[in-house]
């Protein structure tokens, strides 16, 4: 697939710390429960690390428990997209950025009580967090106080 965001393997590894590139561009696995958006609650938008692609708000992110950030729905569908994974002897679906390509993690479709029925595992290192600021926070169409 022709991806929006187009770089080298040389670009990647200039731009990407190795633990980044190994997840991103080699679809790693970061170690579970060392990530750190894992436990975060912090409002806000989840982008790709690896070209700011808006992926998730943290409005659809829930405590799975299962060792990485889970989220029950993209932003949009058409800012992932699914690969079949058979590695490592399972067959799993594998979520990336529609973007850029890069590897985000997986999706399950094993209820857990989310209103898709899935569970979106990614990687923390796939992702940076733009938290709300504050005056968004006040709510749209609301003025700031001058």
């Amino acid at each position: 697939m022709a991806y929006q965001v187009q770089k080298t393997d040389a670009q990647w590894r200039e731009e990407l710390t190795p633990e980044e590139y190994a997840v991103l561009r080699k679809a790693g696995t970061e170690r579970a429960f060392t990530g750190e958006y894992t436990d975060t609650e912090t409002e806000g938008v989840y982008r790709c690390r690896a070209c700011q692609a808006e992926l998730f708000r943290s409005d659809t992110k829930f405590g799975s428990h299962c060792g990485w950030p889970s989220f029950y729905a993209p932003l949009a569908e058409d800012r992932v997209e699914y690969l079949e994974d058979v590695s490592l002897g399972m067959k799993r679906v594998e979520v990336r950025c529609a973007t850029c390509g890069s590897h985000l993690g997986h999706v399950f479709d094993d209820g857990y009580g989310t209103p898709t029925g899935q569970r979106y595992c990614i990687n923390s290192i796939s992702m940076s967090l733009e938290p709300v600021s504050a005056s968004a926070q006040q709510g749209a169409g609301e003025s700031a106080p001058r």
